[in-house]
C-alpha cells in the first residue's frame, strides 16, 4: 500500500468515535468559550506562549484578563489593548509571565495598525494570508516570544483551517509515521510537523484542523477532555467568576 492511499486508512481508526469534526468547527465558528471577541481570542494565544496547559494555566489567565480588563469596559479593541503598558498592575497580576504580557500588547499594536475597520475582520484578514512557513518575516510572528506553535494557535482561534504543532500533533504524525513502510513524515522540527501534518490532510479526507483536533482528542485523557468540554460549554463570564471565587 503507498503513503498515499495509506493515509485515510491509518488515520480512520484514531477517528473512528472521535468528534474531530464538532470539535473543528468549534474553532471555525467562533463556538468556544471566548466567542469571537478579538481581544480574547488574542490573550488566549499570548497566554499559550509559556507553554502551559488549557485547564490549568490559559483559561485561567484569560479568565482573569475578561475579568480585569474586558468585562470593566478598560478593553474594548486591539486599540485599547495596545494602549496598555505591559507592566500594568492589573495586567501583571492577569498575565503573570512577562512573555505573555509582552507578545499580548505587541501582537495588539500589529492587528490595531491594520486597515480593516473591524477587529474580528482584522485578525481573520491577517491570520489568512499569514505564511507559517515564513513566520518569522511576519509582524506577529517576529515579535519576540512568539513560536510557530503560538503563531498557528492563534491563526486557529481567528477560524483558520490550519495545524498547531504542538505534542498531540507530533505523537499522531509519529504513530502514523511508524505504521508506514516509507513516508514523508517528519517532526523534528515544528514547521516539519506541520508540513507532515498537511501531507496528511491533502492524502485524506480530514482536513488540517480536524487532523489538529483528533490528535488533540487521542492523545488526552477523560478527564481532561471533561474539563476543557465544561469550560467551552459556559460563558467566559461564567468562568471568570468560578475562577475569582476560587481564588485562582
Amino acid at each position: 500500500m503507498s503513503p498515499d492511499t495509506a493515509a485515510e486508512s491509518l488515520l480512520e481508526p484514531y477517528a473512528d468515535g472521535t468528534p474531530y469534526e464538532e470539535l473543528a468547527a468549534e474553532f471555525r465558528e467562533y463556538r468556544r468559550w471566548t466567542g469571537d471577541d478579538p481581544p480574547l481570542l488574542l490573550a488566549e494565544a499570548a497566554a499559550s506562549t509559556t507553554g502551559q496547559g488549557f485547564v490549568d494555566g490559559i483559561a485561567p489567565t484569560v479568565a482573569r484578563f475578561h475579568e480585569s480588563f474586558v468585562a470593566s469596559d478598560r478593553v474594548d479593541s486591539f486599540g485599547d489593548l495596545a494602549a496598555l503598558d505591559p507592566e500594568d498592575d492589573e495586567l501583571v497580576a492577569a498575565f503573570g509571565a512577562q512573555r505573555k504580557r509582552h507578545v499580548l500588547c505587541e501582537a495588539a499594536c500589529v492587528l490595531a495598525e491594520r486597515p480593516e475597520a473591524d477587529d474580528l475582520d482584522a485578525l481573520l484578514e491577517w491570520a489568512s494570508r499569514a505564511d507559517h512557513y515564513r513566520y518569522e518575516a511576519d509582524p506577529i510572528g517576529s515579535i519576540a516570544g512568539v513560536g510557530p506553535s503560538t503563531f498557528q494557535y492563534l491563526r486557529q482561534l481567528a477560524g483558520v483551517e490550519t495545524i498547531r504543532p504542538a505534542p498531540p500533533v507530533v505523537a499522531l504524525i509519529d504513530r502514523i509515521d511508524a505504521e508506514l513502510e516509507s513516508s514523508p513524515l517528519e517532526t523534528t522540527t515544528a514547521l516539519w510537523t506541520i508540513a507532515s501534518g498537511e501531507w496528511l490532510a491533502m492524502t485524506s479526507s480530514y482536513s488540517p484542523l480536524e487532523i489538529d483536533r483528533l490528535a488533540w482528542w487521542t492523545e488526552t485523557d477523560d478527564d481532561e477532555r471533561e474539563a476543557v468540554a465544561d469550560i467551552h460549554a459556559r460563558s467566559i463570564d461564567a468562568v471568570a467568576a468560578r475562577s475569582s471565587n476560587s481564588g485562582g
